[in-house]
């Protein structure tokens, strides 16, 4: 059983340490906040009750926990994640893990220093089943013309952030933004689908502090683009599309990749190839590709694909940035 240590009490936690427990290989047993009365209100409907901190280095001199899950704002995923590892804790985290590159390879250096720990970017829809349709189904549409994918969901922090106020993911001082936040499932769908780009740009809408509400990446491949949309501050329900030569892929909402559908360029035939996934499990498929590795170290298989993991989220780490600074969107943190 692996005991499972929180950073954050928000939604996201929440979710994530329900999933884990559905998969009956984790178990709640530490719990970090910056109070203690949301500390205790996150712990009161897990038993056994889990242990209760508000100090980050007592916390993670505990041995209440083997194993730390962060959902903390972006900009201080960096200094937990080092602190974690440096105290022998294996880590889950929140995408993105890092702002910037030169944060990951540092991280990748402890990771080669202490290579008994397992370090996971939180990438969700990764271990979906229909994310992997997709995959499988990229190779089978003849030559790849280009794609469209959309993550654009309407945050109620907006308006929190158009009353005066500030809310985290709507500031550069915990690097926050639609790419950040959402554009991260885009990159992460193109680079697993399509591979590196060649080039990428990225024009965002700029709020009035300097965050980019909403924006437009392109990442150019030899001989295709792909548009990646995304925004925080409108909703839209357009389908993401795959282009290839034989035949285009429908995908409904990117970021959950809820129905996935084939369309032949010869024959107005629609077919239906995405699995239905119950809402508990979106989370547990990740939950339970990171209980197999670490429950099973030796396992070559599952260190090579552990790596991959690893390999990919720093890619994604590097488009991330190189599309932020082509809108020359920069972080306090970061200076």
């Amino acid at each position: 059983m692996i005991k499972l240590g929180i950073i954050g009490t928000n939604w996201i936690t929440t979710a994530f340490v329900q999933a884990a427990q559905h998969t009956k290989e984790y178990q709640l047993t530490a719990v970090y906040s910056r109070t203690l009365a949301k500390a205790t209100e996150f712990s009161q409907e897990y038993t056994p009750q889990p242990s209760l901190y508000t100090d980050l280095t007592t916390f993670f001199a505990s041995e209440d926990f083997d194993t730390v899950y962060i959902a903390s704002p972006n900009s201080l995923h960096f200094s937990q994640i080092k602190q974690a590892l440096l105290a022998g804790k294996n880590v889950i985290v929140e995408k993105p893990a890092c702002v910037n590159p030169s944060e990951f390879a540092e991280i990748r250096q402890i990771l080669q220093e202490h290579s008994e720990l397992h370090f996971f970017e939180a990438a969700r829809h990764l271990h979906e089943e229909n994310f992997k349709i997709v995959q499988e189904e990229v190779q089978n549409i003849g030559q790849i013309q280009g794609a469209t994918l959309t993550y654009a969901q309407f945050s109620s922090r907006y308006l929190d952030y158009l009353a005066g106020k500030e809310p985290n993911i709507f500031t550069l001082k915990y690097a926050g933004g639609a790419l950040q936040d959402l554009g991260v499932y885009l990159v992460y769908e193109a680079l697993s689908w399509f591979g590196m780009p060649e080039e990428v740009s990225y024009i965002p809408l700029k709020l009035a502090n300097g965050i980019d509400g909403q924006g437009l990446a392109i990442l150019k491949y030899k001989d295709y683009n792909v548009t990646l949309n995304c925004s925080k501050i409108y909703q839209s329900n357009q389908d993401s599309e795959i282009y290839g030569s034989d035949k285009t892929i429908l995908i409904e909402h990117a970021g959950e990749l809820k129905a996935i559908k084939l369309i032949s360029n010869q024959q107005p035939n629609i077919e239906i190839i995405s699995q239905t996934t119950a809402d508990h499990d979106l989370m547990a498929a990740e939950a339970s590709a990171f209980s197999r590795i670490i429950n099973h170290p030796q396992n070559k298989n599952y260190q090579k694909l552990e790596e991959e993991w690893l390999n990919l989220a720093q890619n994604v780490n590097q488009v991330l940035y190189d599309l932020r600074q082509s809108a020359d969107i920069n972080f306090p943190s970061e200076k």
